[in-house]
């Protein structure tokens, strides 16, 4: 198993975790549900146990149904820092449209957001693992394809939405591909979701915000970074 972007401590900021006199009535950052617990980080982050052991595709699932951010980078990080979610893996091609319907819906209002995540999931399975250099077609490019249908309700004989969903997917490929090889989930996760926005915004009209800029601490888990050459190097 993947140990996930912190050896120790908190697993969404890394600090130290400070055990409490008597348990108190805390948040999981995941499922969003309240347990009573006696230990928080520092910063006050806490992770019940299920979702400490949870799998990829249940934790994203859940994550995304009950988050309220509207930054989809965010809500990336978070689920790229838990174990679950390897350096690289096809959890990314489920994890790039998740956050995205995620942040859409909690703008827009959430309408069907949690069907929609489901639709998503059973999607991106079916993108297989490696197919950035297997097949030419990375899969967090493929996520947004994915997102831009589900939002749409495009169909193989729809017009307009298939002609939107296909030109999302080209846009993520080529920004992707710019940045040359080898692979890196986490690079092209965030490239993906860049492209996503600026899609939403120029093709449909809709303002998603990513708040700060990218900056990505995942390097030191990916013996192939491009280091400086990556946008997003810290």
């Amino acid at each position: 198993m993947n140990k996930g972007k912190y050896l120790s401590g908190c697993l969404i900021c890394g600090q130290e975790l400070v055990y409490l006199p008597q348990a108190l009535a805390q948040t999981c950052v995941y499922c969003g549900k309240t347990f009573d617990s006696d230990a928080h980080c520092s910063q006050g982050h806490y992770v019940c146990d299920h979702c400490h052991s949870a799998d990829a595709g249940d934790l994203i699932e859940q994550y995304c149904f009950q988050t309220r951010l509207t930054d989809p980078v965010e809500m990336a990080i978070i689920l790229m820092s838990h174990p679950s979610v390897a350096m690289h893996g096809p959890e990314h091609h489920f994890l790039v449209p998740a956050v995205l319907l995620a942040a859409y819906y909690n703008h827009q209002g959430d309408g069907d957001k949690a069907v929609k995540i489901q639709q998503a999931r059973k999607r991106a399975e079916g993108v297989p693992g490696g197919s950035c250099g297997t097949c030419g077609n990375c899969g967090a490019a493929v996520g947004t394809g994915i997102f831009v249908s589900l939002i749409t309700g495009a169909n193989p004989l729809s017009k307009q939405e298939w002609r939107l969903s296909n030109q999302m997917t080209a846009q993520s490929l080529v920004a992707i591909a710019e940045h040359g090889g080898p692979r890196c989930c986490k690079r092209d996760t965030f490239l993906a979701l860049q492209s996503a926005q600026s899609f939403l915004q120029s093709e449909m009209g809709t303002v998603m915000e990513i708040t700060s800029p990218i900056r990505c601490d995942f390097h030191a888990l990916n013996r192939e970074c491009l280091q400086t050459d990556c946008p997003f190097f810290l």
